[in-house]
């Protein structure tokens, strides 16, 4: 371990990557105040303890040793000793404190990171959050966060405070929600997990910090109501981020003194994006509580109240949302009556408890209504909002409860734990209205769009169409998810016992455990509803808190009935009179209305016409029933109506008293005033009259005359004005003068005398008087105008128009009449126009505008135009005014006249301007500048399409050889625009200053000779040439200084480092010579820059030098044949030192050569002397016979010697000798089918054994026949070596001992080989038979489970076979037949079961608790041992009879048709049955029971027991017993007695039940309909539909059938689809893992190319040598041989591999065997020359513990620090297989064997650990070995070379690149074939599906419906017979037609069985 910024005590790291890893850890020392703010990375070694730790930390922060202190962990969990390994991690923060409570005195930033789970992934196919359907989701979003908050203070003993308080206060901050618990509260490590996304409540564990940890379901309580909603680590981000844009989370447990503070915003998520941060990663702040300091954001001064309220709080979290929507505000502002009520709704049964908000019962708070939930609202100005959701009492919950009378409550129980509780309440009819509550998201009285619109529905006035159930889960609503009804509350189809409205006046909530699914957001159930629907589900009621098992619809049929007679209060209708339509109500509502002429109420008898008689209004008076008063005076009435008549109004009378009177047909200006009017009302007297003659009953009506205005308009008239004048008895009627008629159009004005209560214009029958007057208003004068439609761009100087549009006073569209001069005005612009035309049209046209716009993009400026004269003079025109097109070209620099240097570039600055001289653009406005006065000069081209102005700019100005200034035009201009005038520049060129000529010379002395380019210098070789210097010039000849940046740009070819100081003086570097005369030396001197690119080079020719060698050399074959002369000859010549040829032979020379050499036979030798080459020739080299190779011979002359080496070779092959083969007087053991050990090599030698290379010689191999090798049939023929490599054979003999020899034919010659000795031995890994062991004396009975079945796989020498795949081993069975013994391809197939702890060693597998088939008969069952793709090993068949199981009911052997009776004379009419045979079957209808004997009694049921008019049989009796024998019954007849009782059409059953002594338990009996009549021709009627009915039922169950069959087929289909997803999902991971990523098209071919590039990298590897073992490896005979000692591990390092095997010399060549007796069978097979180690002989308990640390760790602490790379022996090993067999091997010989680098690094080692412990046997990896004794040196104690070890050396293990490759194609493999089995599945699904579609399907499924619907009306026709089975089913449950042999059809069977029954048609049928 080390401290940072410390020099700590830290481990070594060795090689191999063994060395110490570190963790990471944060601090930040809080013990005082003025600590340093930021934290202090501290390094903890991976076996690094708590003690070692704590004095880092001391040696890191300088604390002394007597200064006390604690570490804790953000949540203050001291670290000790204990703890220290499972809390400090990699990254965690720790603090620094005096105490654990010490109060934290500045706040801290801890690091988190909260990746999203991989759940997002598994999950993410749910639905989106908030997909809402019609309302507002915000609310929702709120209810999660209250959910988090019920769970964490689902512990609180008290109150459970929740707050959500919405900030709208500017002065405190934008707007912000916030909500507060007084919960438990989190640590940071829960804070970090709740930002873990998909990190559930069931994940928080392990390494995962949590309030859930462990989490433990809570126990059932009412209504589910156990807080435990908070769920899936999902909604609380989704809503937070849903509402605002950042979230701050605010919390402290209530045992820490800390707060924690967790901050996550879009705007930081952003930031890392753009910034290639982690984005899931931040800073928990710990602080003190009530510390606000870190808040300095305006926009969030509200959070200084909000902190300063934690003083007074224990525990507390606060979620703190900002950045709320925008489109969030209004809402939650304008409506919180609303959303608050949604909460409430939500939370209902939370805040009120399991009885909900009763108004009758208390409100104590209690352990179900302790939670508190206020919402408050703050705005500025503004008194808060604050409500309580306890306080509402209008939310839908409240309302259904406290309208309800009565309610029903059942239990539902689903499969598994999954409980439903619900409850139904009923909302009775008072007299004329429906109590059930209105729903304001689901009113009442909302239609379907379908309805007709006068169509009013009466029977959904009470709940409509909403459905009964509200659904709530652990308590809470779930806003999306409701069930409409259970089959056993829906409105029945046929009457009922109450009326059919009755169910829509019950509303109801169901109430379920966490055992269903609901989305992450709680927004739907996933399977609610189909899970309760389910057939499987059982209901129960619930009476007085205790279930009951009872028929839950007959229970709550009669709970309806009840509350409908109790409190319904209705009124019967009587005298029914007719249909009308009420046009007094809305269009919807209208009618129908049925009409009744009396009523009955409370016992009482009310006609039309007693209430109020007819002729006093001439009106149908409709007054709710409710409010009639019964009394009332019939002749008072008439006489009262008889006398109004007399005084009914008759006529009006209008006056103008002020004048503007309107006339009739007259045409008007809009505006033009009328008059005020006068009107009295007169009656036919001419009387004036204010009301209506005054009745009886509270007095007379007063009349009023109304005025209307009506403008008459194409899609109808509308009312412009509408008053209504009352006489007020000092003034008559009365309206005033109207000035507002402005609209064109026709009009009517109608004066209308009207009732004052109704404003009616009828009375009794006759209209009221009334008047009318038509007039027209017409449009006025121009008074204002306005724009039309203008086309821009506007540019300067171009001309536009402007349209304008003239309106009156009024708006109406006028027109210009008169003559007018607009004035245009725009600030900073000239404006002028051409004219301006009158008429409908009228445009002011040539509006041209001239000024300056600024930039290309334009000015916007404000165009005023004056029309003067007009009441509304002058309109703004907003317009943006654009460049005008190109006038002129600007070019800057602007003078005439330029100088510039040649080989430089001149930049124009030009600008575009129009005639305002403002910068313009237009497309292709292209820039060009030409120069002239030269040949080739550049061309300056700039596009100035988009900016105007730009840099023309180019290639530099470069004329060649100039030496004096010259003078060159530039003409710049635009080719596109002609008007535009060119501009031309007059430019000087001056002669460039830069680097023109290089040049080289020499210096000898103090002459400099110059070295011109390409010349050649004659030097002697292998000297250095110095004094060289160059020189440079520019254009005008004038020599340049050499500057430091000059000199940078110099380069030579002969040396890659120059001197730079050399370079500034003009010094080149020294030219080494060539040593070789042949050498030239090519030096180049390069000069560049960027304006130029010189050299100058010259070539070096070297000469010889002084004699210094004599060389030798070999002309012709350098190999000799032994006895033979050497072919070539031998030339000697005299060269320099460096080889270099000299003349200095002559023939004088020949005597003093002098030639030597061992072996050499002298008398053949001759010298020559050559002349023109000035050398020395020998020839007539030759050997003595002897052993091959090299021969070096000496030539010596004068001082100087030359050795010479020619290779001497074997002479002709005479022999045939086999390479690396054993010791051929023995038997080489093989066993049968495998490879020989070594692969057969034999090389010719001559007659001395010498190896003899002739190619191409054949090679045959002569054997018996009955030894066979392979390959075979191939020919043999030596190589260039003279060897042939027969290969590797596989030999196929019988077991026993086998010769072969080996023959070479050379020149027509035989050469004899030597004879090979073969021992074949049975192979024990070749299966050749299964083994079956079962137990034979079972029973197989139809539906059990068969006995256990143990398979073992034999090999040829009779041993088990293990390490098989257990998938490798299947079971079949099929239906035996006589067509033959093979299984056929529809077999049932089973795999093998897993194994159990008491089964048998490996090598056995079991087949248990596989199904028996339901049917009885003979099966075979045959298992398979599947060897390779195409080859399968099965046993032998086994025969089983699979019997009948226990007898369970009596069904007739043929199924009987429905029998129709009579009771008349006729016998054959009171026929029930005839041949009748009942038998005994069990379960499966596999006949049973042959052996038992009873009786069979036959008894007629009516539909109830109390029912005891039933018929009787012949003979008047009511029962029939009939003998039972031999497991059957016969009934030849069954007669009714003549006129026999019996109820007319009506069903009956005859029940058969059996009685047998000797079985205890009772079968079920079997029941006949039959129908019974009193009548002959309605028996034959009956019968005849009952036939019929029998048909038809057939007929459909057989359709049924068919689609039930596709049905399950479909569902397994989409399973497998779905199981090959996940399976290709899972595997795309895993690559995605292995780093490969596969695209979403294109799948196939890319795996394909991927997998054969990973095979050719793989292959590659493995063909790279790799250091292996040459030693023998003994044939494994059987499997209890593990092999040699060498062949059994690997090592990858050379030098340990070499070390470790000389080691272990004496024991490479060892077979290791399992037991005692293997070994004795090998020691006995090699006459004991083979030595054995059996495992079973070891004394395990003295081996070493491979996990024991090194001897330097003393207690897990570091003794001394050790050199070399210390490291025991065996961990340097790796095992191929059998491991554990290994680590026992090597444990033993190697045991403690440590290797280290060197001798030095050992001895110190051995010399530490000996003072604490004994010291082990050390290697080291240069060779060295000190025994445990401590002794080394010598021989014995060095390890040779690894090419001494002869091959006995440990192998390389395969490289690791490899293994993985390996792994990249078994997972490439795998998801290939996912892919194409995936494919394959989907695309038969689809066909399936297609299918089902079709129109055969679609036919099939019409013909169904017929058949069912004929089928329905018979029964109907047929059963005005009175059923005696209550809810049986018209087809019932036939048996299952068996469709196959096989006994539970496998899918491929099912499917063939759905393409079968595809087949079906209705003849068929």
């Amino acid at each position: 371990m080390a401290a940072a910024g410390g020099g700590g005590p830290s481990a070594g790291t060795g090689r191999g990557g063994r060395g110490d890893r570190c963790r990471k850890v944060y601090l930040f020392d809080r013990r005082k105040k003025e600590s340093e703010q930021g934290d202090r990375v501290v390094q903890v070694g991976e076996r690094s303890d708590y003690a070692g730790f704590r004095a880092s930390v001391r040696q890191t922060l300088g604390i002394s040793p007597e200064e006390k202190f604690v570490i804790t962990t953000t949540s203050r969990k001291e670290i000790t000793s204990d703890n220290f390994d499972e809390t400090v991690k990699d990254g965690v923060t720790l603090y620094l404190l005096q105490s654990v409570d010490q109060l934290l005195l500045t706040a801290t930033k801890e690091r988190i990171e909260f990746l999203p789970h991989y759940d997002t992934l598994v999950k993410s196919g749910m639905y989106e959050y908030y997909a809402s359907e019609g309302q507002n989701p915000l609310p929702f979003a709120l209810a999660e966060l209250i959910d988090n908050s019920l769970s964490a203070t689902s512990r609180n003993t008290g109150i459970r405070k929740i707050q959500i308080k919405l900030h709208f206060d500017e002065t405190q901050g934008k707007p912000a929600v916030a909500v507060i618990d007084n919960g438990r509260g989190m640590t940071s490590k829960q804070l970090n997990n709740w930002a873990v996304y998909r990190l559930s409540k069931f994940t928080r564990q392990g390494d995962f910090e949590s309030d859930h940890s462990g989490y433990v379901r809570p126990v059932p309580v009412p209504r589910s109501l156990n807080s435990d909603i908070s769920y899936f680590g999902v909604g609380g981000k989704q809503a937070v981020f849903f509402v605002g844009q950042s979230a701050r989370m605010i919390s402290k447990p209530a045992d820490s003194q800390d707060v924690h503070e967790l901050l996550l915003s879009k705007e930081d998520f952003e930031k890392k994006e753009k910034n290639k941060e982690s984005i899931y990663s931040g800073f928990i702040r710990n602080r003190k509580p009530c510390d606000s300091v870190h808040i300095t954001n305006d926009d969030e001064r509200f959070l200084h109240c909000l902190i300063s309220e934690e003083k007074e709080k224990d525990s507390f979290t606060a979620v703190v949302i900002t950045g709320v929507q925008s489109e969030h505000i209004p809402y939650l502002k304008n409506y919180f009556h609303l959303w608050t009520r949604q909460l409430a709704h939500i939370y209902h049964y939370y805040i009120h408890g399991p009885k909900g908000n009763e108004k009758r019962t208390s409100k104590e708070v209690g352990p179900f209504n302790n939670i508190d939930i206020e919402i408050s609202m703050f705005e500025k100005g503004k008194a808060p909002k604050i409500v309580n959701l306890r306080e509402i009492q209008d939310d839908m919950q409240t309302l259904y409860i406290n309208t309800a009378t009565d309610s029903f409550e059942f239990k539902a129980h689903v499969e598994g734990d999954g409980v439903v509780e619900g409850i139904i309440r009923y909302h009775p009819f008072l007299y004329d209205r429906e109590t059930y509550p209105d729903d304001p998201c689901f009113p009442s009285k909302l239609k379907d769009e379908d309805d007709d619109d006068d169509c009013y529905i009466i029977e959904k006035a009470a709940r409509g169409k909403r459905p009964i159930f509200e659904c709530f889960w652990n308590g809470r609503l779930i806003p999306y998810t409701s069930v409409e009804d259970f089959d056993w509350c829906a409105p029945p189809k046929k009457r009922g016992l109450v009326p059919i409205e009755c169910y829509n006046r019950i509303s109801g909530a169901l109430f379920t455990n966490d055992r269903f699914q609901v989305s992450t957001n709680k927004l739907t159930f996933m399977d609610l509803e189909l899970k309760l629907k389910d057939k499987n589900t059982l209901f129960t009621r619930i009476s007085n808190g205790q279930e009951q098992r009872v028929k839950i619809d007959r229970e709550f049929s009669f709970w309806l009935k009840d509350c409908h007679e109790k409190y319904d209060k209705q009124i019967k209708f009587t005298l029914f009179k007719g249909i009308i339509t009420r046009s007094d109500l809305p269009s919807k509502k209208q009618g129908p209305w049925a009409t009744y002429s009396a009523i009955e109420w409370d016992g009482k008898i009310y006609k039309a016409g007693q209430m109020e008689p007819r002729a006093l209004y001439d009106e149908t008076k409709i007054v709710p029933i409710a409010k009639l008063d019964r009394t009332f005076a019939e002749k008072a009435v008439k006489k009262y109506v008889e006398d109004e008549m007399a005084r009914l109004p008759d006529r009006l009378s209008v006056t103008w008293p002020e004048g503007d009177e309107l006339f009739p047909n007259e045409i008007r200006p809009a505006g033009t005033t009328i008059g005020a009017l006068r009107i009295e009302i007169l009656n036919k007297k001419g009387e004036a009259m204010q009301k209506l003659p005054g009745t009886g009953h509270g007095g007379s009506k007063k009349l009023l005359v109304e005025l209307k205005v009506i403008l008459h308009t194409s899609s109808g008239n509308k009312e412009i004005i509408s008053h209504i004048s009352q006489h007020g008895g000092k003034w008559p009627y009365w309206f005033k003068k109207m000035e507002n008629i402005q609209k064109l159009g026709n009009y009517t004005l109608k004066l209308q005398v009207v009732l004052n209560e109704s404003n009616a214009d009828t009375y009794a029958g006759r209209p009221l008087p009334c008047k009318a007057i038509k007039f027209s208003v017409k449009e006025g004068k121009p008074e204002k105008f306005s724009f039309g439609l203008l086309d821009p761009p506007f540019r300067v100087g171009v001309p536009f128009n402007i349209p304008l549009e003239f309106q009156d006073e009024f708006g109406h569209a006028s027109q210009l009449i008169n003559d007018i001069q607009p004035v245009l005005e725009a600030s900073g612009l000239s404006l002028q126009y051409e004219e301006i035309t009158k008429g409908p049209n009228c445009i002011i046209r040539g509006v041209r505008a001239k000024g300056s716009v600024n930039s290309c993009q334009g000015k916007n400026f404000n165009l005023k135009v004056i029309l003067p004269g007009f009441k509304e003079d002058s309109q703004i025109l907003k317009i943006r005014l654009l460049p005008g097109p190109p006038h002129q070209l600007k070019v800057k620099p602007d003078s005439e006249f330029l100088v510039i240097e040649n080989g430089t570039a001149f930049p124009f600055q030009v600008e575009v301007l129009d005639e305002s001289d403002n910068i313009t653009t237009q497309p292709k406005l292209v820039v060009h500048c030409k120069f002239l006065g030269a040949p080739n000069l550049p061309v300056y081209t700039v596009d100035c399409s988009s900016s105007g102005t730009s840099i023309l700019s180019g290639p530099a100005i470069q004329v060649q050889n100039i030496k004096k200034d010259q003078t060159l035009k530039a003409k710049i201009e635009i080719p596109s625009c002609k008007d535009v005038a060119p501009v031309e520049k007059t430019i000087k060129l001056l002669p460039s200053s830069h680097v023109a000529r290089l040049q080289i010379f020499s210096v000898e002395g103090q002459k400099a000779i110059q070295i011109k380019h390409q010349d050649e210098v004659n030097w002697i070789a292998g000297d250095v040439m110095h004094n060289l210097i160059f020189q440079m010039y520019d254009e005008g000849e004038r020599e340049i200084h050499v500057t430091s940046t000059l000199a940078e740009k110099i380069k030579v070819n002969w040396t890659p480092e120059i001197n730079k100081e050399h370079l500034l003086q003009g010094l080149l570097p020294d030219v080494q010579v060539p040593t070789s005369v042949k050498d030239m030396r090519y030096c180049q001197v390069s000069f560049q820059d960027d304006h130029v690119s010189l050299e100058s080079a010259f070539t070096v020719r070297p000469l010889p030098d002084e004699p210094k060698h004599l060389k030798c050399e070999l002309k012709g074959a350098k190999t000799v044949q032994m006895g033979q002369e050497l072919q070539g000859e031998i030339v000697v010549i005299v060269t320099d030192q460096y080889g270099n040829q000299i003349q200095a032979f002559s023939p004088s020379s020949l005597s003093a050569l002098g030639i030597a050499g061992i072996g050499l036979d002298s008398s053949q030798l001759k010298t020559t002397f050559q002349e023109n080459t000035q050398s020395i020739s020998v020839r007539g080299i030759k050997f003595i016979p002897g052993p091959p190779g090299n021969k070096d011979l000496c030539f010596t002359w004068r001082e100087f010697s030359d050795f010479i080496r020619v290779q001497l070779i074997s002479g002709p092959p005479a022999k045939l000798l086999l390479i690396d083969w054993p010791e051929l007087k023995e038997f080489v053991p093989v066993i049968n089918g495998k490879e020989l050990q070594h692969p057969l090599i034999v090389q010719l030698c001559d007659q001395w054994d010498n190896p003899a290379p002739v190619p191409l010689v054949k090679i045959n191999i002569i054997k018996a026949n009955n030894l066979k090798l392979t390959p075979s049939n191939q020919q043999y023929k030596t190589d260039e070596r003279g060897r042939a490599n027969l290969g590797l054979f596989s030999v196929y003999a019988p077991r026993g001992k086998h010769t072969m020899q080996v023959k070479a034919i050379h020149n027509r010659n035989t050469i004899e080989g030597p004879i090979i000795k073969l021992m074949i031995l049975p192979d024990p890994e070749k299966p050749v038979r299964l083994n079956v062991k079962y137990d034979k004396d079972t029973l197989f009975l139809a539906g059990g489970t068969f006995t256990d079945f143990m398979i073992t796989v034999i090999s040829e020498d009779d041993s088990i076979i293990k390490n098989i795949n257990p998938a490798r081993i299947t079971m079949k069975m099929w239906k035996h037949s006589n067509n033959g013994n093979r299984p056929p391809a529809n077999a049932e197939t089973f795999s093998c079961n897993k194994i159990k702890g008491n089964d048998k060693e490996d090598g056995c597998f079991y087949f248990r608790d596989k199904a028996i088939p339901h049917k009885v008969g003979t099966y075979c069952i045959q298992f398979g041992f599947m060897m390779d793709k195409a080859l399968i090993l099965n046993s032998e068949q086994i025969i089983i009879d699979v019997q009948p199981n226990q007898p369970m009911k009596l069904v007739p052997k043929i199924q009987p048709a429905t029998p129709a009776v009579s009771n008349v004379h006729s016998v054959a009419n009171r026929t029930l049955v005839k041949d009748l045979h009942l038998i005994i079957t069990d379960d499966f209808n596999n006949q049973t029971g042959l052996d038992l004997v009873g009786t069979v009694i036959a008894t007629i049921k009516g539909s109830n027991e109390e029912d005891t008019d039933t018929p009787l049989f012949i003979g008047k009796v009511r029962t029939l017993e009939f003998p039972f024998v031999k497991g059957s019954a016969n009934i030849t007849s069954l007669v009714l007695a003549e006129n026999s009782p019996g109820k007319d059409s009506t069903e009956y059953l005859i029940k058969f039940e059996l009685q047998l002594p000797d079985l205890s338990r009772t079968l079920e009996s079997y029941s006949l309909p039959f129908m019974f009549s009193n009548d002959v021709k309605k028996q034959q009627q009956m019968l005849a539909f009952a036939k019929q009915k029998d048909e038809l039922s057939q007929s459909i169950e057989m359709y049924r059938t068919v689609f039930e069959t596709s049905k399950q087929l479909i569902d397994e289909m989409k399973c497998q689809v779905e199981v090959a997803k996940s399976k290709e999902a899972q595997l795309r991971n895993e690559l995605k893992t292995n780093n490969i990523d596969i695209p979403t098209t294109q799948q196939v071919p890319h795996i394909e190319a991927l997998l054969k590039r990973k095979i050719l990298e793989q292959e590659e590897l493995k063909k790279k040598p790799r250091r292996s073992c040459t030693l023998p490896n003994y044939t494994k005979s059987s499997g209890n041989i593990l092999g040699k000692i060498a062949h059994l591990a690997q090592i990858e390092d050379d030098k340990a591999a070499m070390v470790i095997s000389w080691h272990l010399a004496s024991d490479m060549d060892c077979v290791v065997t399992l037991t005692t007796d293997a070994a004795r069978r090998i020691y006995d097979e090699t006459q004991g020359r083979q030595q054995v180690l059996p495992l079973d002989s070891i004394y395990k308990k003295n081996l070493p513990d491979w996990r024991r640390p090194l001897p330097h760790y003393r207690n897990g602490k570091l003794y001394f620090r050790p050199i070399g790379d210390p490291v025991f022996a065996r961990d340097l090993l790796t095992f191929p297989d059998n491991i554990e067999h290994c680590e026992t091997v090597f444990g033993m010989l190697l045991g403690d064997t440590i290797i280290l680098d060197n001798l030095d690094a050992a001895n110190h080692y051995r010399r530490e650990v000996v003072k604490i412990t004994h010291c082990p046997t050390l290697l080291t990896r240069d060779g060295d070995r000190i025994r445990s004794n401590g002794k080394f040196g010598g021989l014995q104690n060095k390890a040779p070379p690894m090419d001494k070890l002869r091959g006995m050396v440990f192998g390389a293990p395969v490289p690791k690149q490899c293994l993985v490759l390996g792994q990249q194609i078994d997972l490439l493999q795998q998801y290939r074939n996912a892919l194409d089995k995936l494919n394959s599945l989907t695309k038969e699904l689809n066909s399936e599906l297609e299918y089902l579609q079709s129109p055969e399907m679609k036919k099939k499924k019409q013909e169904l419906d017929e058949r069912e619907k004929t089928l329905k009306l018979m029964e109907q026709h047929l059963l005005g017979v009175t059923p005696t089975r209550k809810g049986s089913d018209s087809l019932g449950h036939p048996t299952k037609i068996e469709m196959t042999d096989c006994p539970n059809p496998p899918k491929r069977m099912r499917r063939e069985v759905t393409r079968q029954n595809r087949t079906v048609t209705k003849t068929n049928v």
